[in-house]
């Protein structure tokens, strides 16, 4: 159908037509500056936190900066952060985790077991005709593989460490357990080659947000470009798009916006908790399917400050191998929570930090305790599997990605249930669009990136994405 007969947005231009978006975080900047690039006029973010970025968010903390979100640069090859930084020296490359696999007992791994265990992990591969989890495939494929050559005639210590490494695995794809955890989270994610876990020298990832928006790296914060684009705290209640006209978006204070499109970024987290009374009228069936079958997982980081590393020299991190008495011990205490602790290790050019990892219900759970008991567990953590003392920190601090309204978790994967909906990230991703093609309401976000989901450079891609596809529109307007 001819743009010409597109009703009542007939008539407007880049000039006039009235974009919001919804969500200040990675892919709502990336969409919004590139919009404006683009020559769009009338872009405005509404950002439900009192600041923008989103699941960034870079931090002063101890010497220096610490982000509580995304953390690191996830390769160098097909990856849109590294490129824009990468002509600027402030990547350093981290490394292999180079840590110690230590037992509830205190009992340390051999450096030969500890090494074969990472090699298992690393080199992993989802077969694609895969029936089943994940964590079906890595239990078969372990026991195979490793399994009792760890420690001959001792199967007990072949599990810990399997159990430790399926933490592992959760924390970096966000989900529970690995036996949700769908194939397609390792088939359809394309790896960016190079160095997986590269860090920022200074100013955390901030310093990737601050080029995008020309803004000023000293103030994380700065809005640069985006300056009187912004509205913090500003909370969308309902985003009406009935008929083919313009949108109507009602804020929680009452305010009533139009506009001619809409690019949602909110997390899949918030999608799931509201849609149901976010859109009217309801979202399409395929689009329920995919936000009720993609999962939000919780991945939560707590950061200790010390006068001085309480780690040895030649320790760069730990992770925890619970004997099963232990276990059982652990699960009918007040600790219980902490079995879902995967490693604690130190922090790149933060040389008196500590940093750790909770997964799942746990780490939900742990968002829920005060920080002085969060303290006396990871202290009493410390007594039970070290052989050095570590002190009382000086300060601390911890992530609560789960329980704020406005993220309700922290990054996206792909649960098995998906599988069974036969959904997936397309669906998501695929905007609410008039007959004419022209896009009413559009979708970005990590959770909505094919490719390079649960990322920073996902979310970025799918700003663009959103952008793009309002500029071929219009592009196409002039055209006619």
């Amino acid at each position: 159908m001819s743009a010409c007969t597109d009703g009542p947005a007939f008539g407007k231009t880049k000039e006039t037509a009235r974009i919001v978006i919804i969500g200040a975080g990675a892919s709502g900047i990336a969409a919004a500056t590139r919009l404006l690039e683009q020559g769009f006029k009338n872009v405005q973010l509404f950002e439900a936190e009192d600041r923008i970025g989103g699941r960034i968010n870079t931090v002063p903390f101890a010497d220096s900066f610490v982000d509580l979100g995304a953390q690191w640069c996830h390769g160098e090859e097909g990856n849109v952060v590294y490129e824009k930084v990468k002509d600027l020296d402030v990547l350093d490359r981290t490394g292999d985790f180079a840590g110690y696999f230590v037992r509830s007992n205190k009992e340390i791994l051999s450096d030969d077991q500890a090494k074969a265990l990472m090699e298992f992990k690393d080199n992993f591969e989802m077969k694609p005709d895969w029936e089943g989890s994940v964590g079906d495939a890595i239990t078969e494929s372990y026991w195979k593989e490793v399994g009792q050559q760890l420690v001959p005639n001792d199967r007990s210590v072949a599990k810990e460490a399997l159990d430790s490494l399926k933490r592992h695995i959760c924390s970096e794809d966000a989900c529970d357990h690995v036996f949700e955890l769908s194939p397609r989270s390792y088939l359809n994610f394309a790896t960016s080659g190079g160095d997986q876990n590269l860090s920022w020298r200074r100013k955390g990832y901030w310093k990737f947000l601050s080029l995008l928006l020309n803004a000023n790296e000293d103030q994380p914060g700065d809005q640069g470009d985006l300056k009187g684009h912004v509205q913090l705290n500003k909370r969308i209640a309902e985003i009406n798009w009935s008929g083919d006209g313009e949108l109507t978006l009602r804020c929680w204070n009452g305010q009533i916006v139009s506009a001619d499109h809409v690019i949602c970024t909110v997390s899949l987290g918030v999608l799931k908790k509201k849609h149901q009374k976010l859109f009217v009228p309801a979202l399409p069936a395929a689009k329920v399917r995919s936000i009720e079958g993609l999962g939000l997982g919780t991945v939560n980081k707590f950061l200790l400050e010390f006068e001085e590393q309480p780690m040895p020299e030649n320790m760069r991190g730990v992770a925890f191998l619970w004997l099963e008495e232990d276990l059982k011990e652990l699960r009918g205490g007040k600790f219980f929570w902490l079995e879902s602790i995967s490693t604690v290790h130190r922090v790149d050019r933060q040389p008196r930090l500590l940093e750790g990892w909770i997964i799942g219900a746990h780490a939900r759970y742990m968002e829920t305790l005060s920080e002085e008991r969060v303290l006396e567990g990871l202290q009493w953590l410390f007594r039970k599997f070290l052989k050095f003392s570590v002190p009382h920190p000086k300060s601390f601090l911890r992530s609560q990605w789960h329980s704020n309204p406005n993220f309700r978790g922290s990054y996206s994967f792909y649960p098995t249930y998906a599988d069974e909906l036969r959904t997936g990230r397309t669906d998501l991703g695929s905007p609410l669009v008039h007959v004419s093609g022209r896009p009413r309401v559009q979708f970005a976000g990590e959770a909505s990136s094919r490719n390079h989901f649960s990322t920073v450079h996902g979310a970025t891609e799918s700003g663009w994405r959103e952008a793009d596809r309002l500029n071929e529109f219009y592009k196409g307007r002039a055209e006619n």
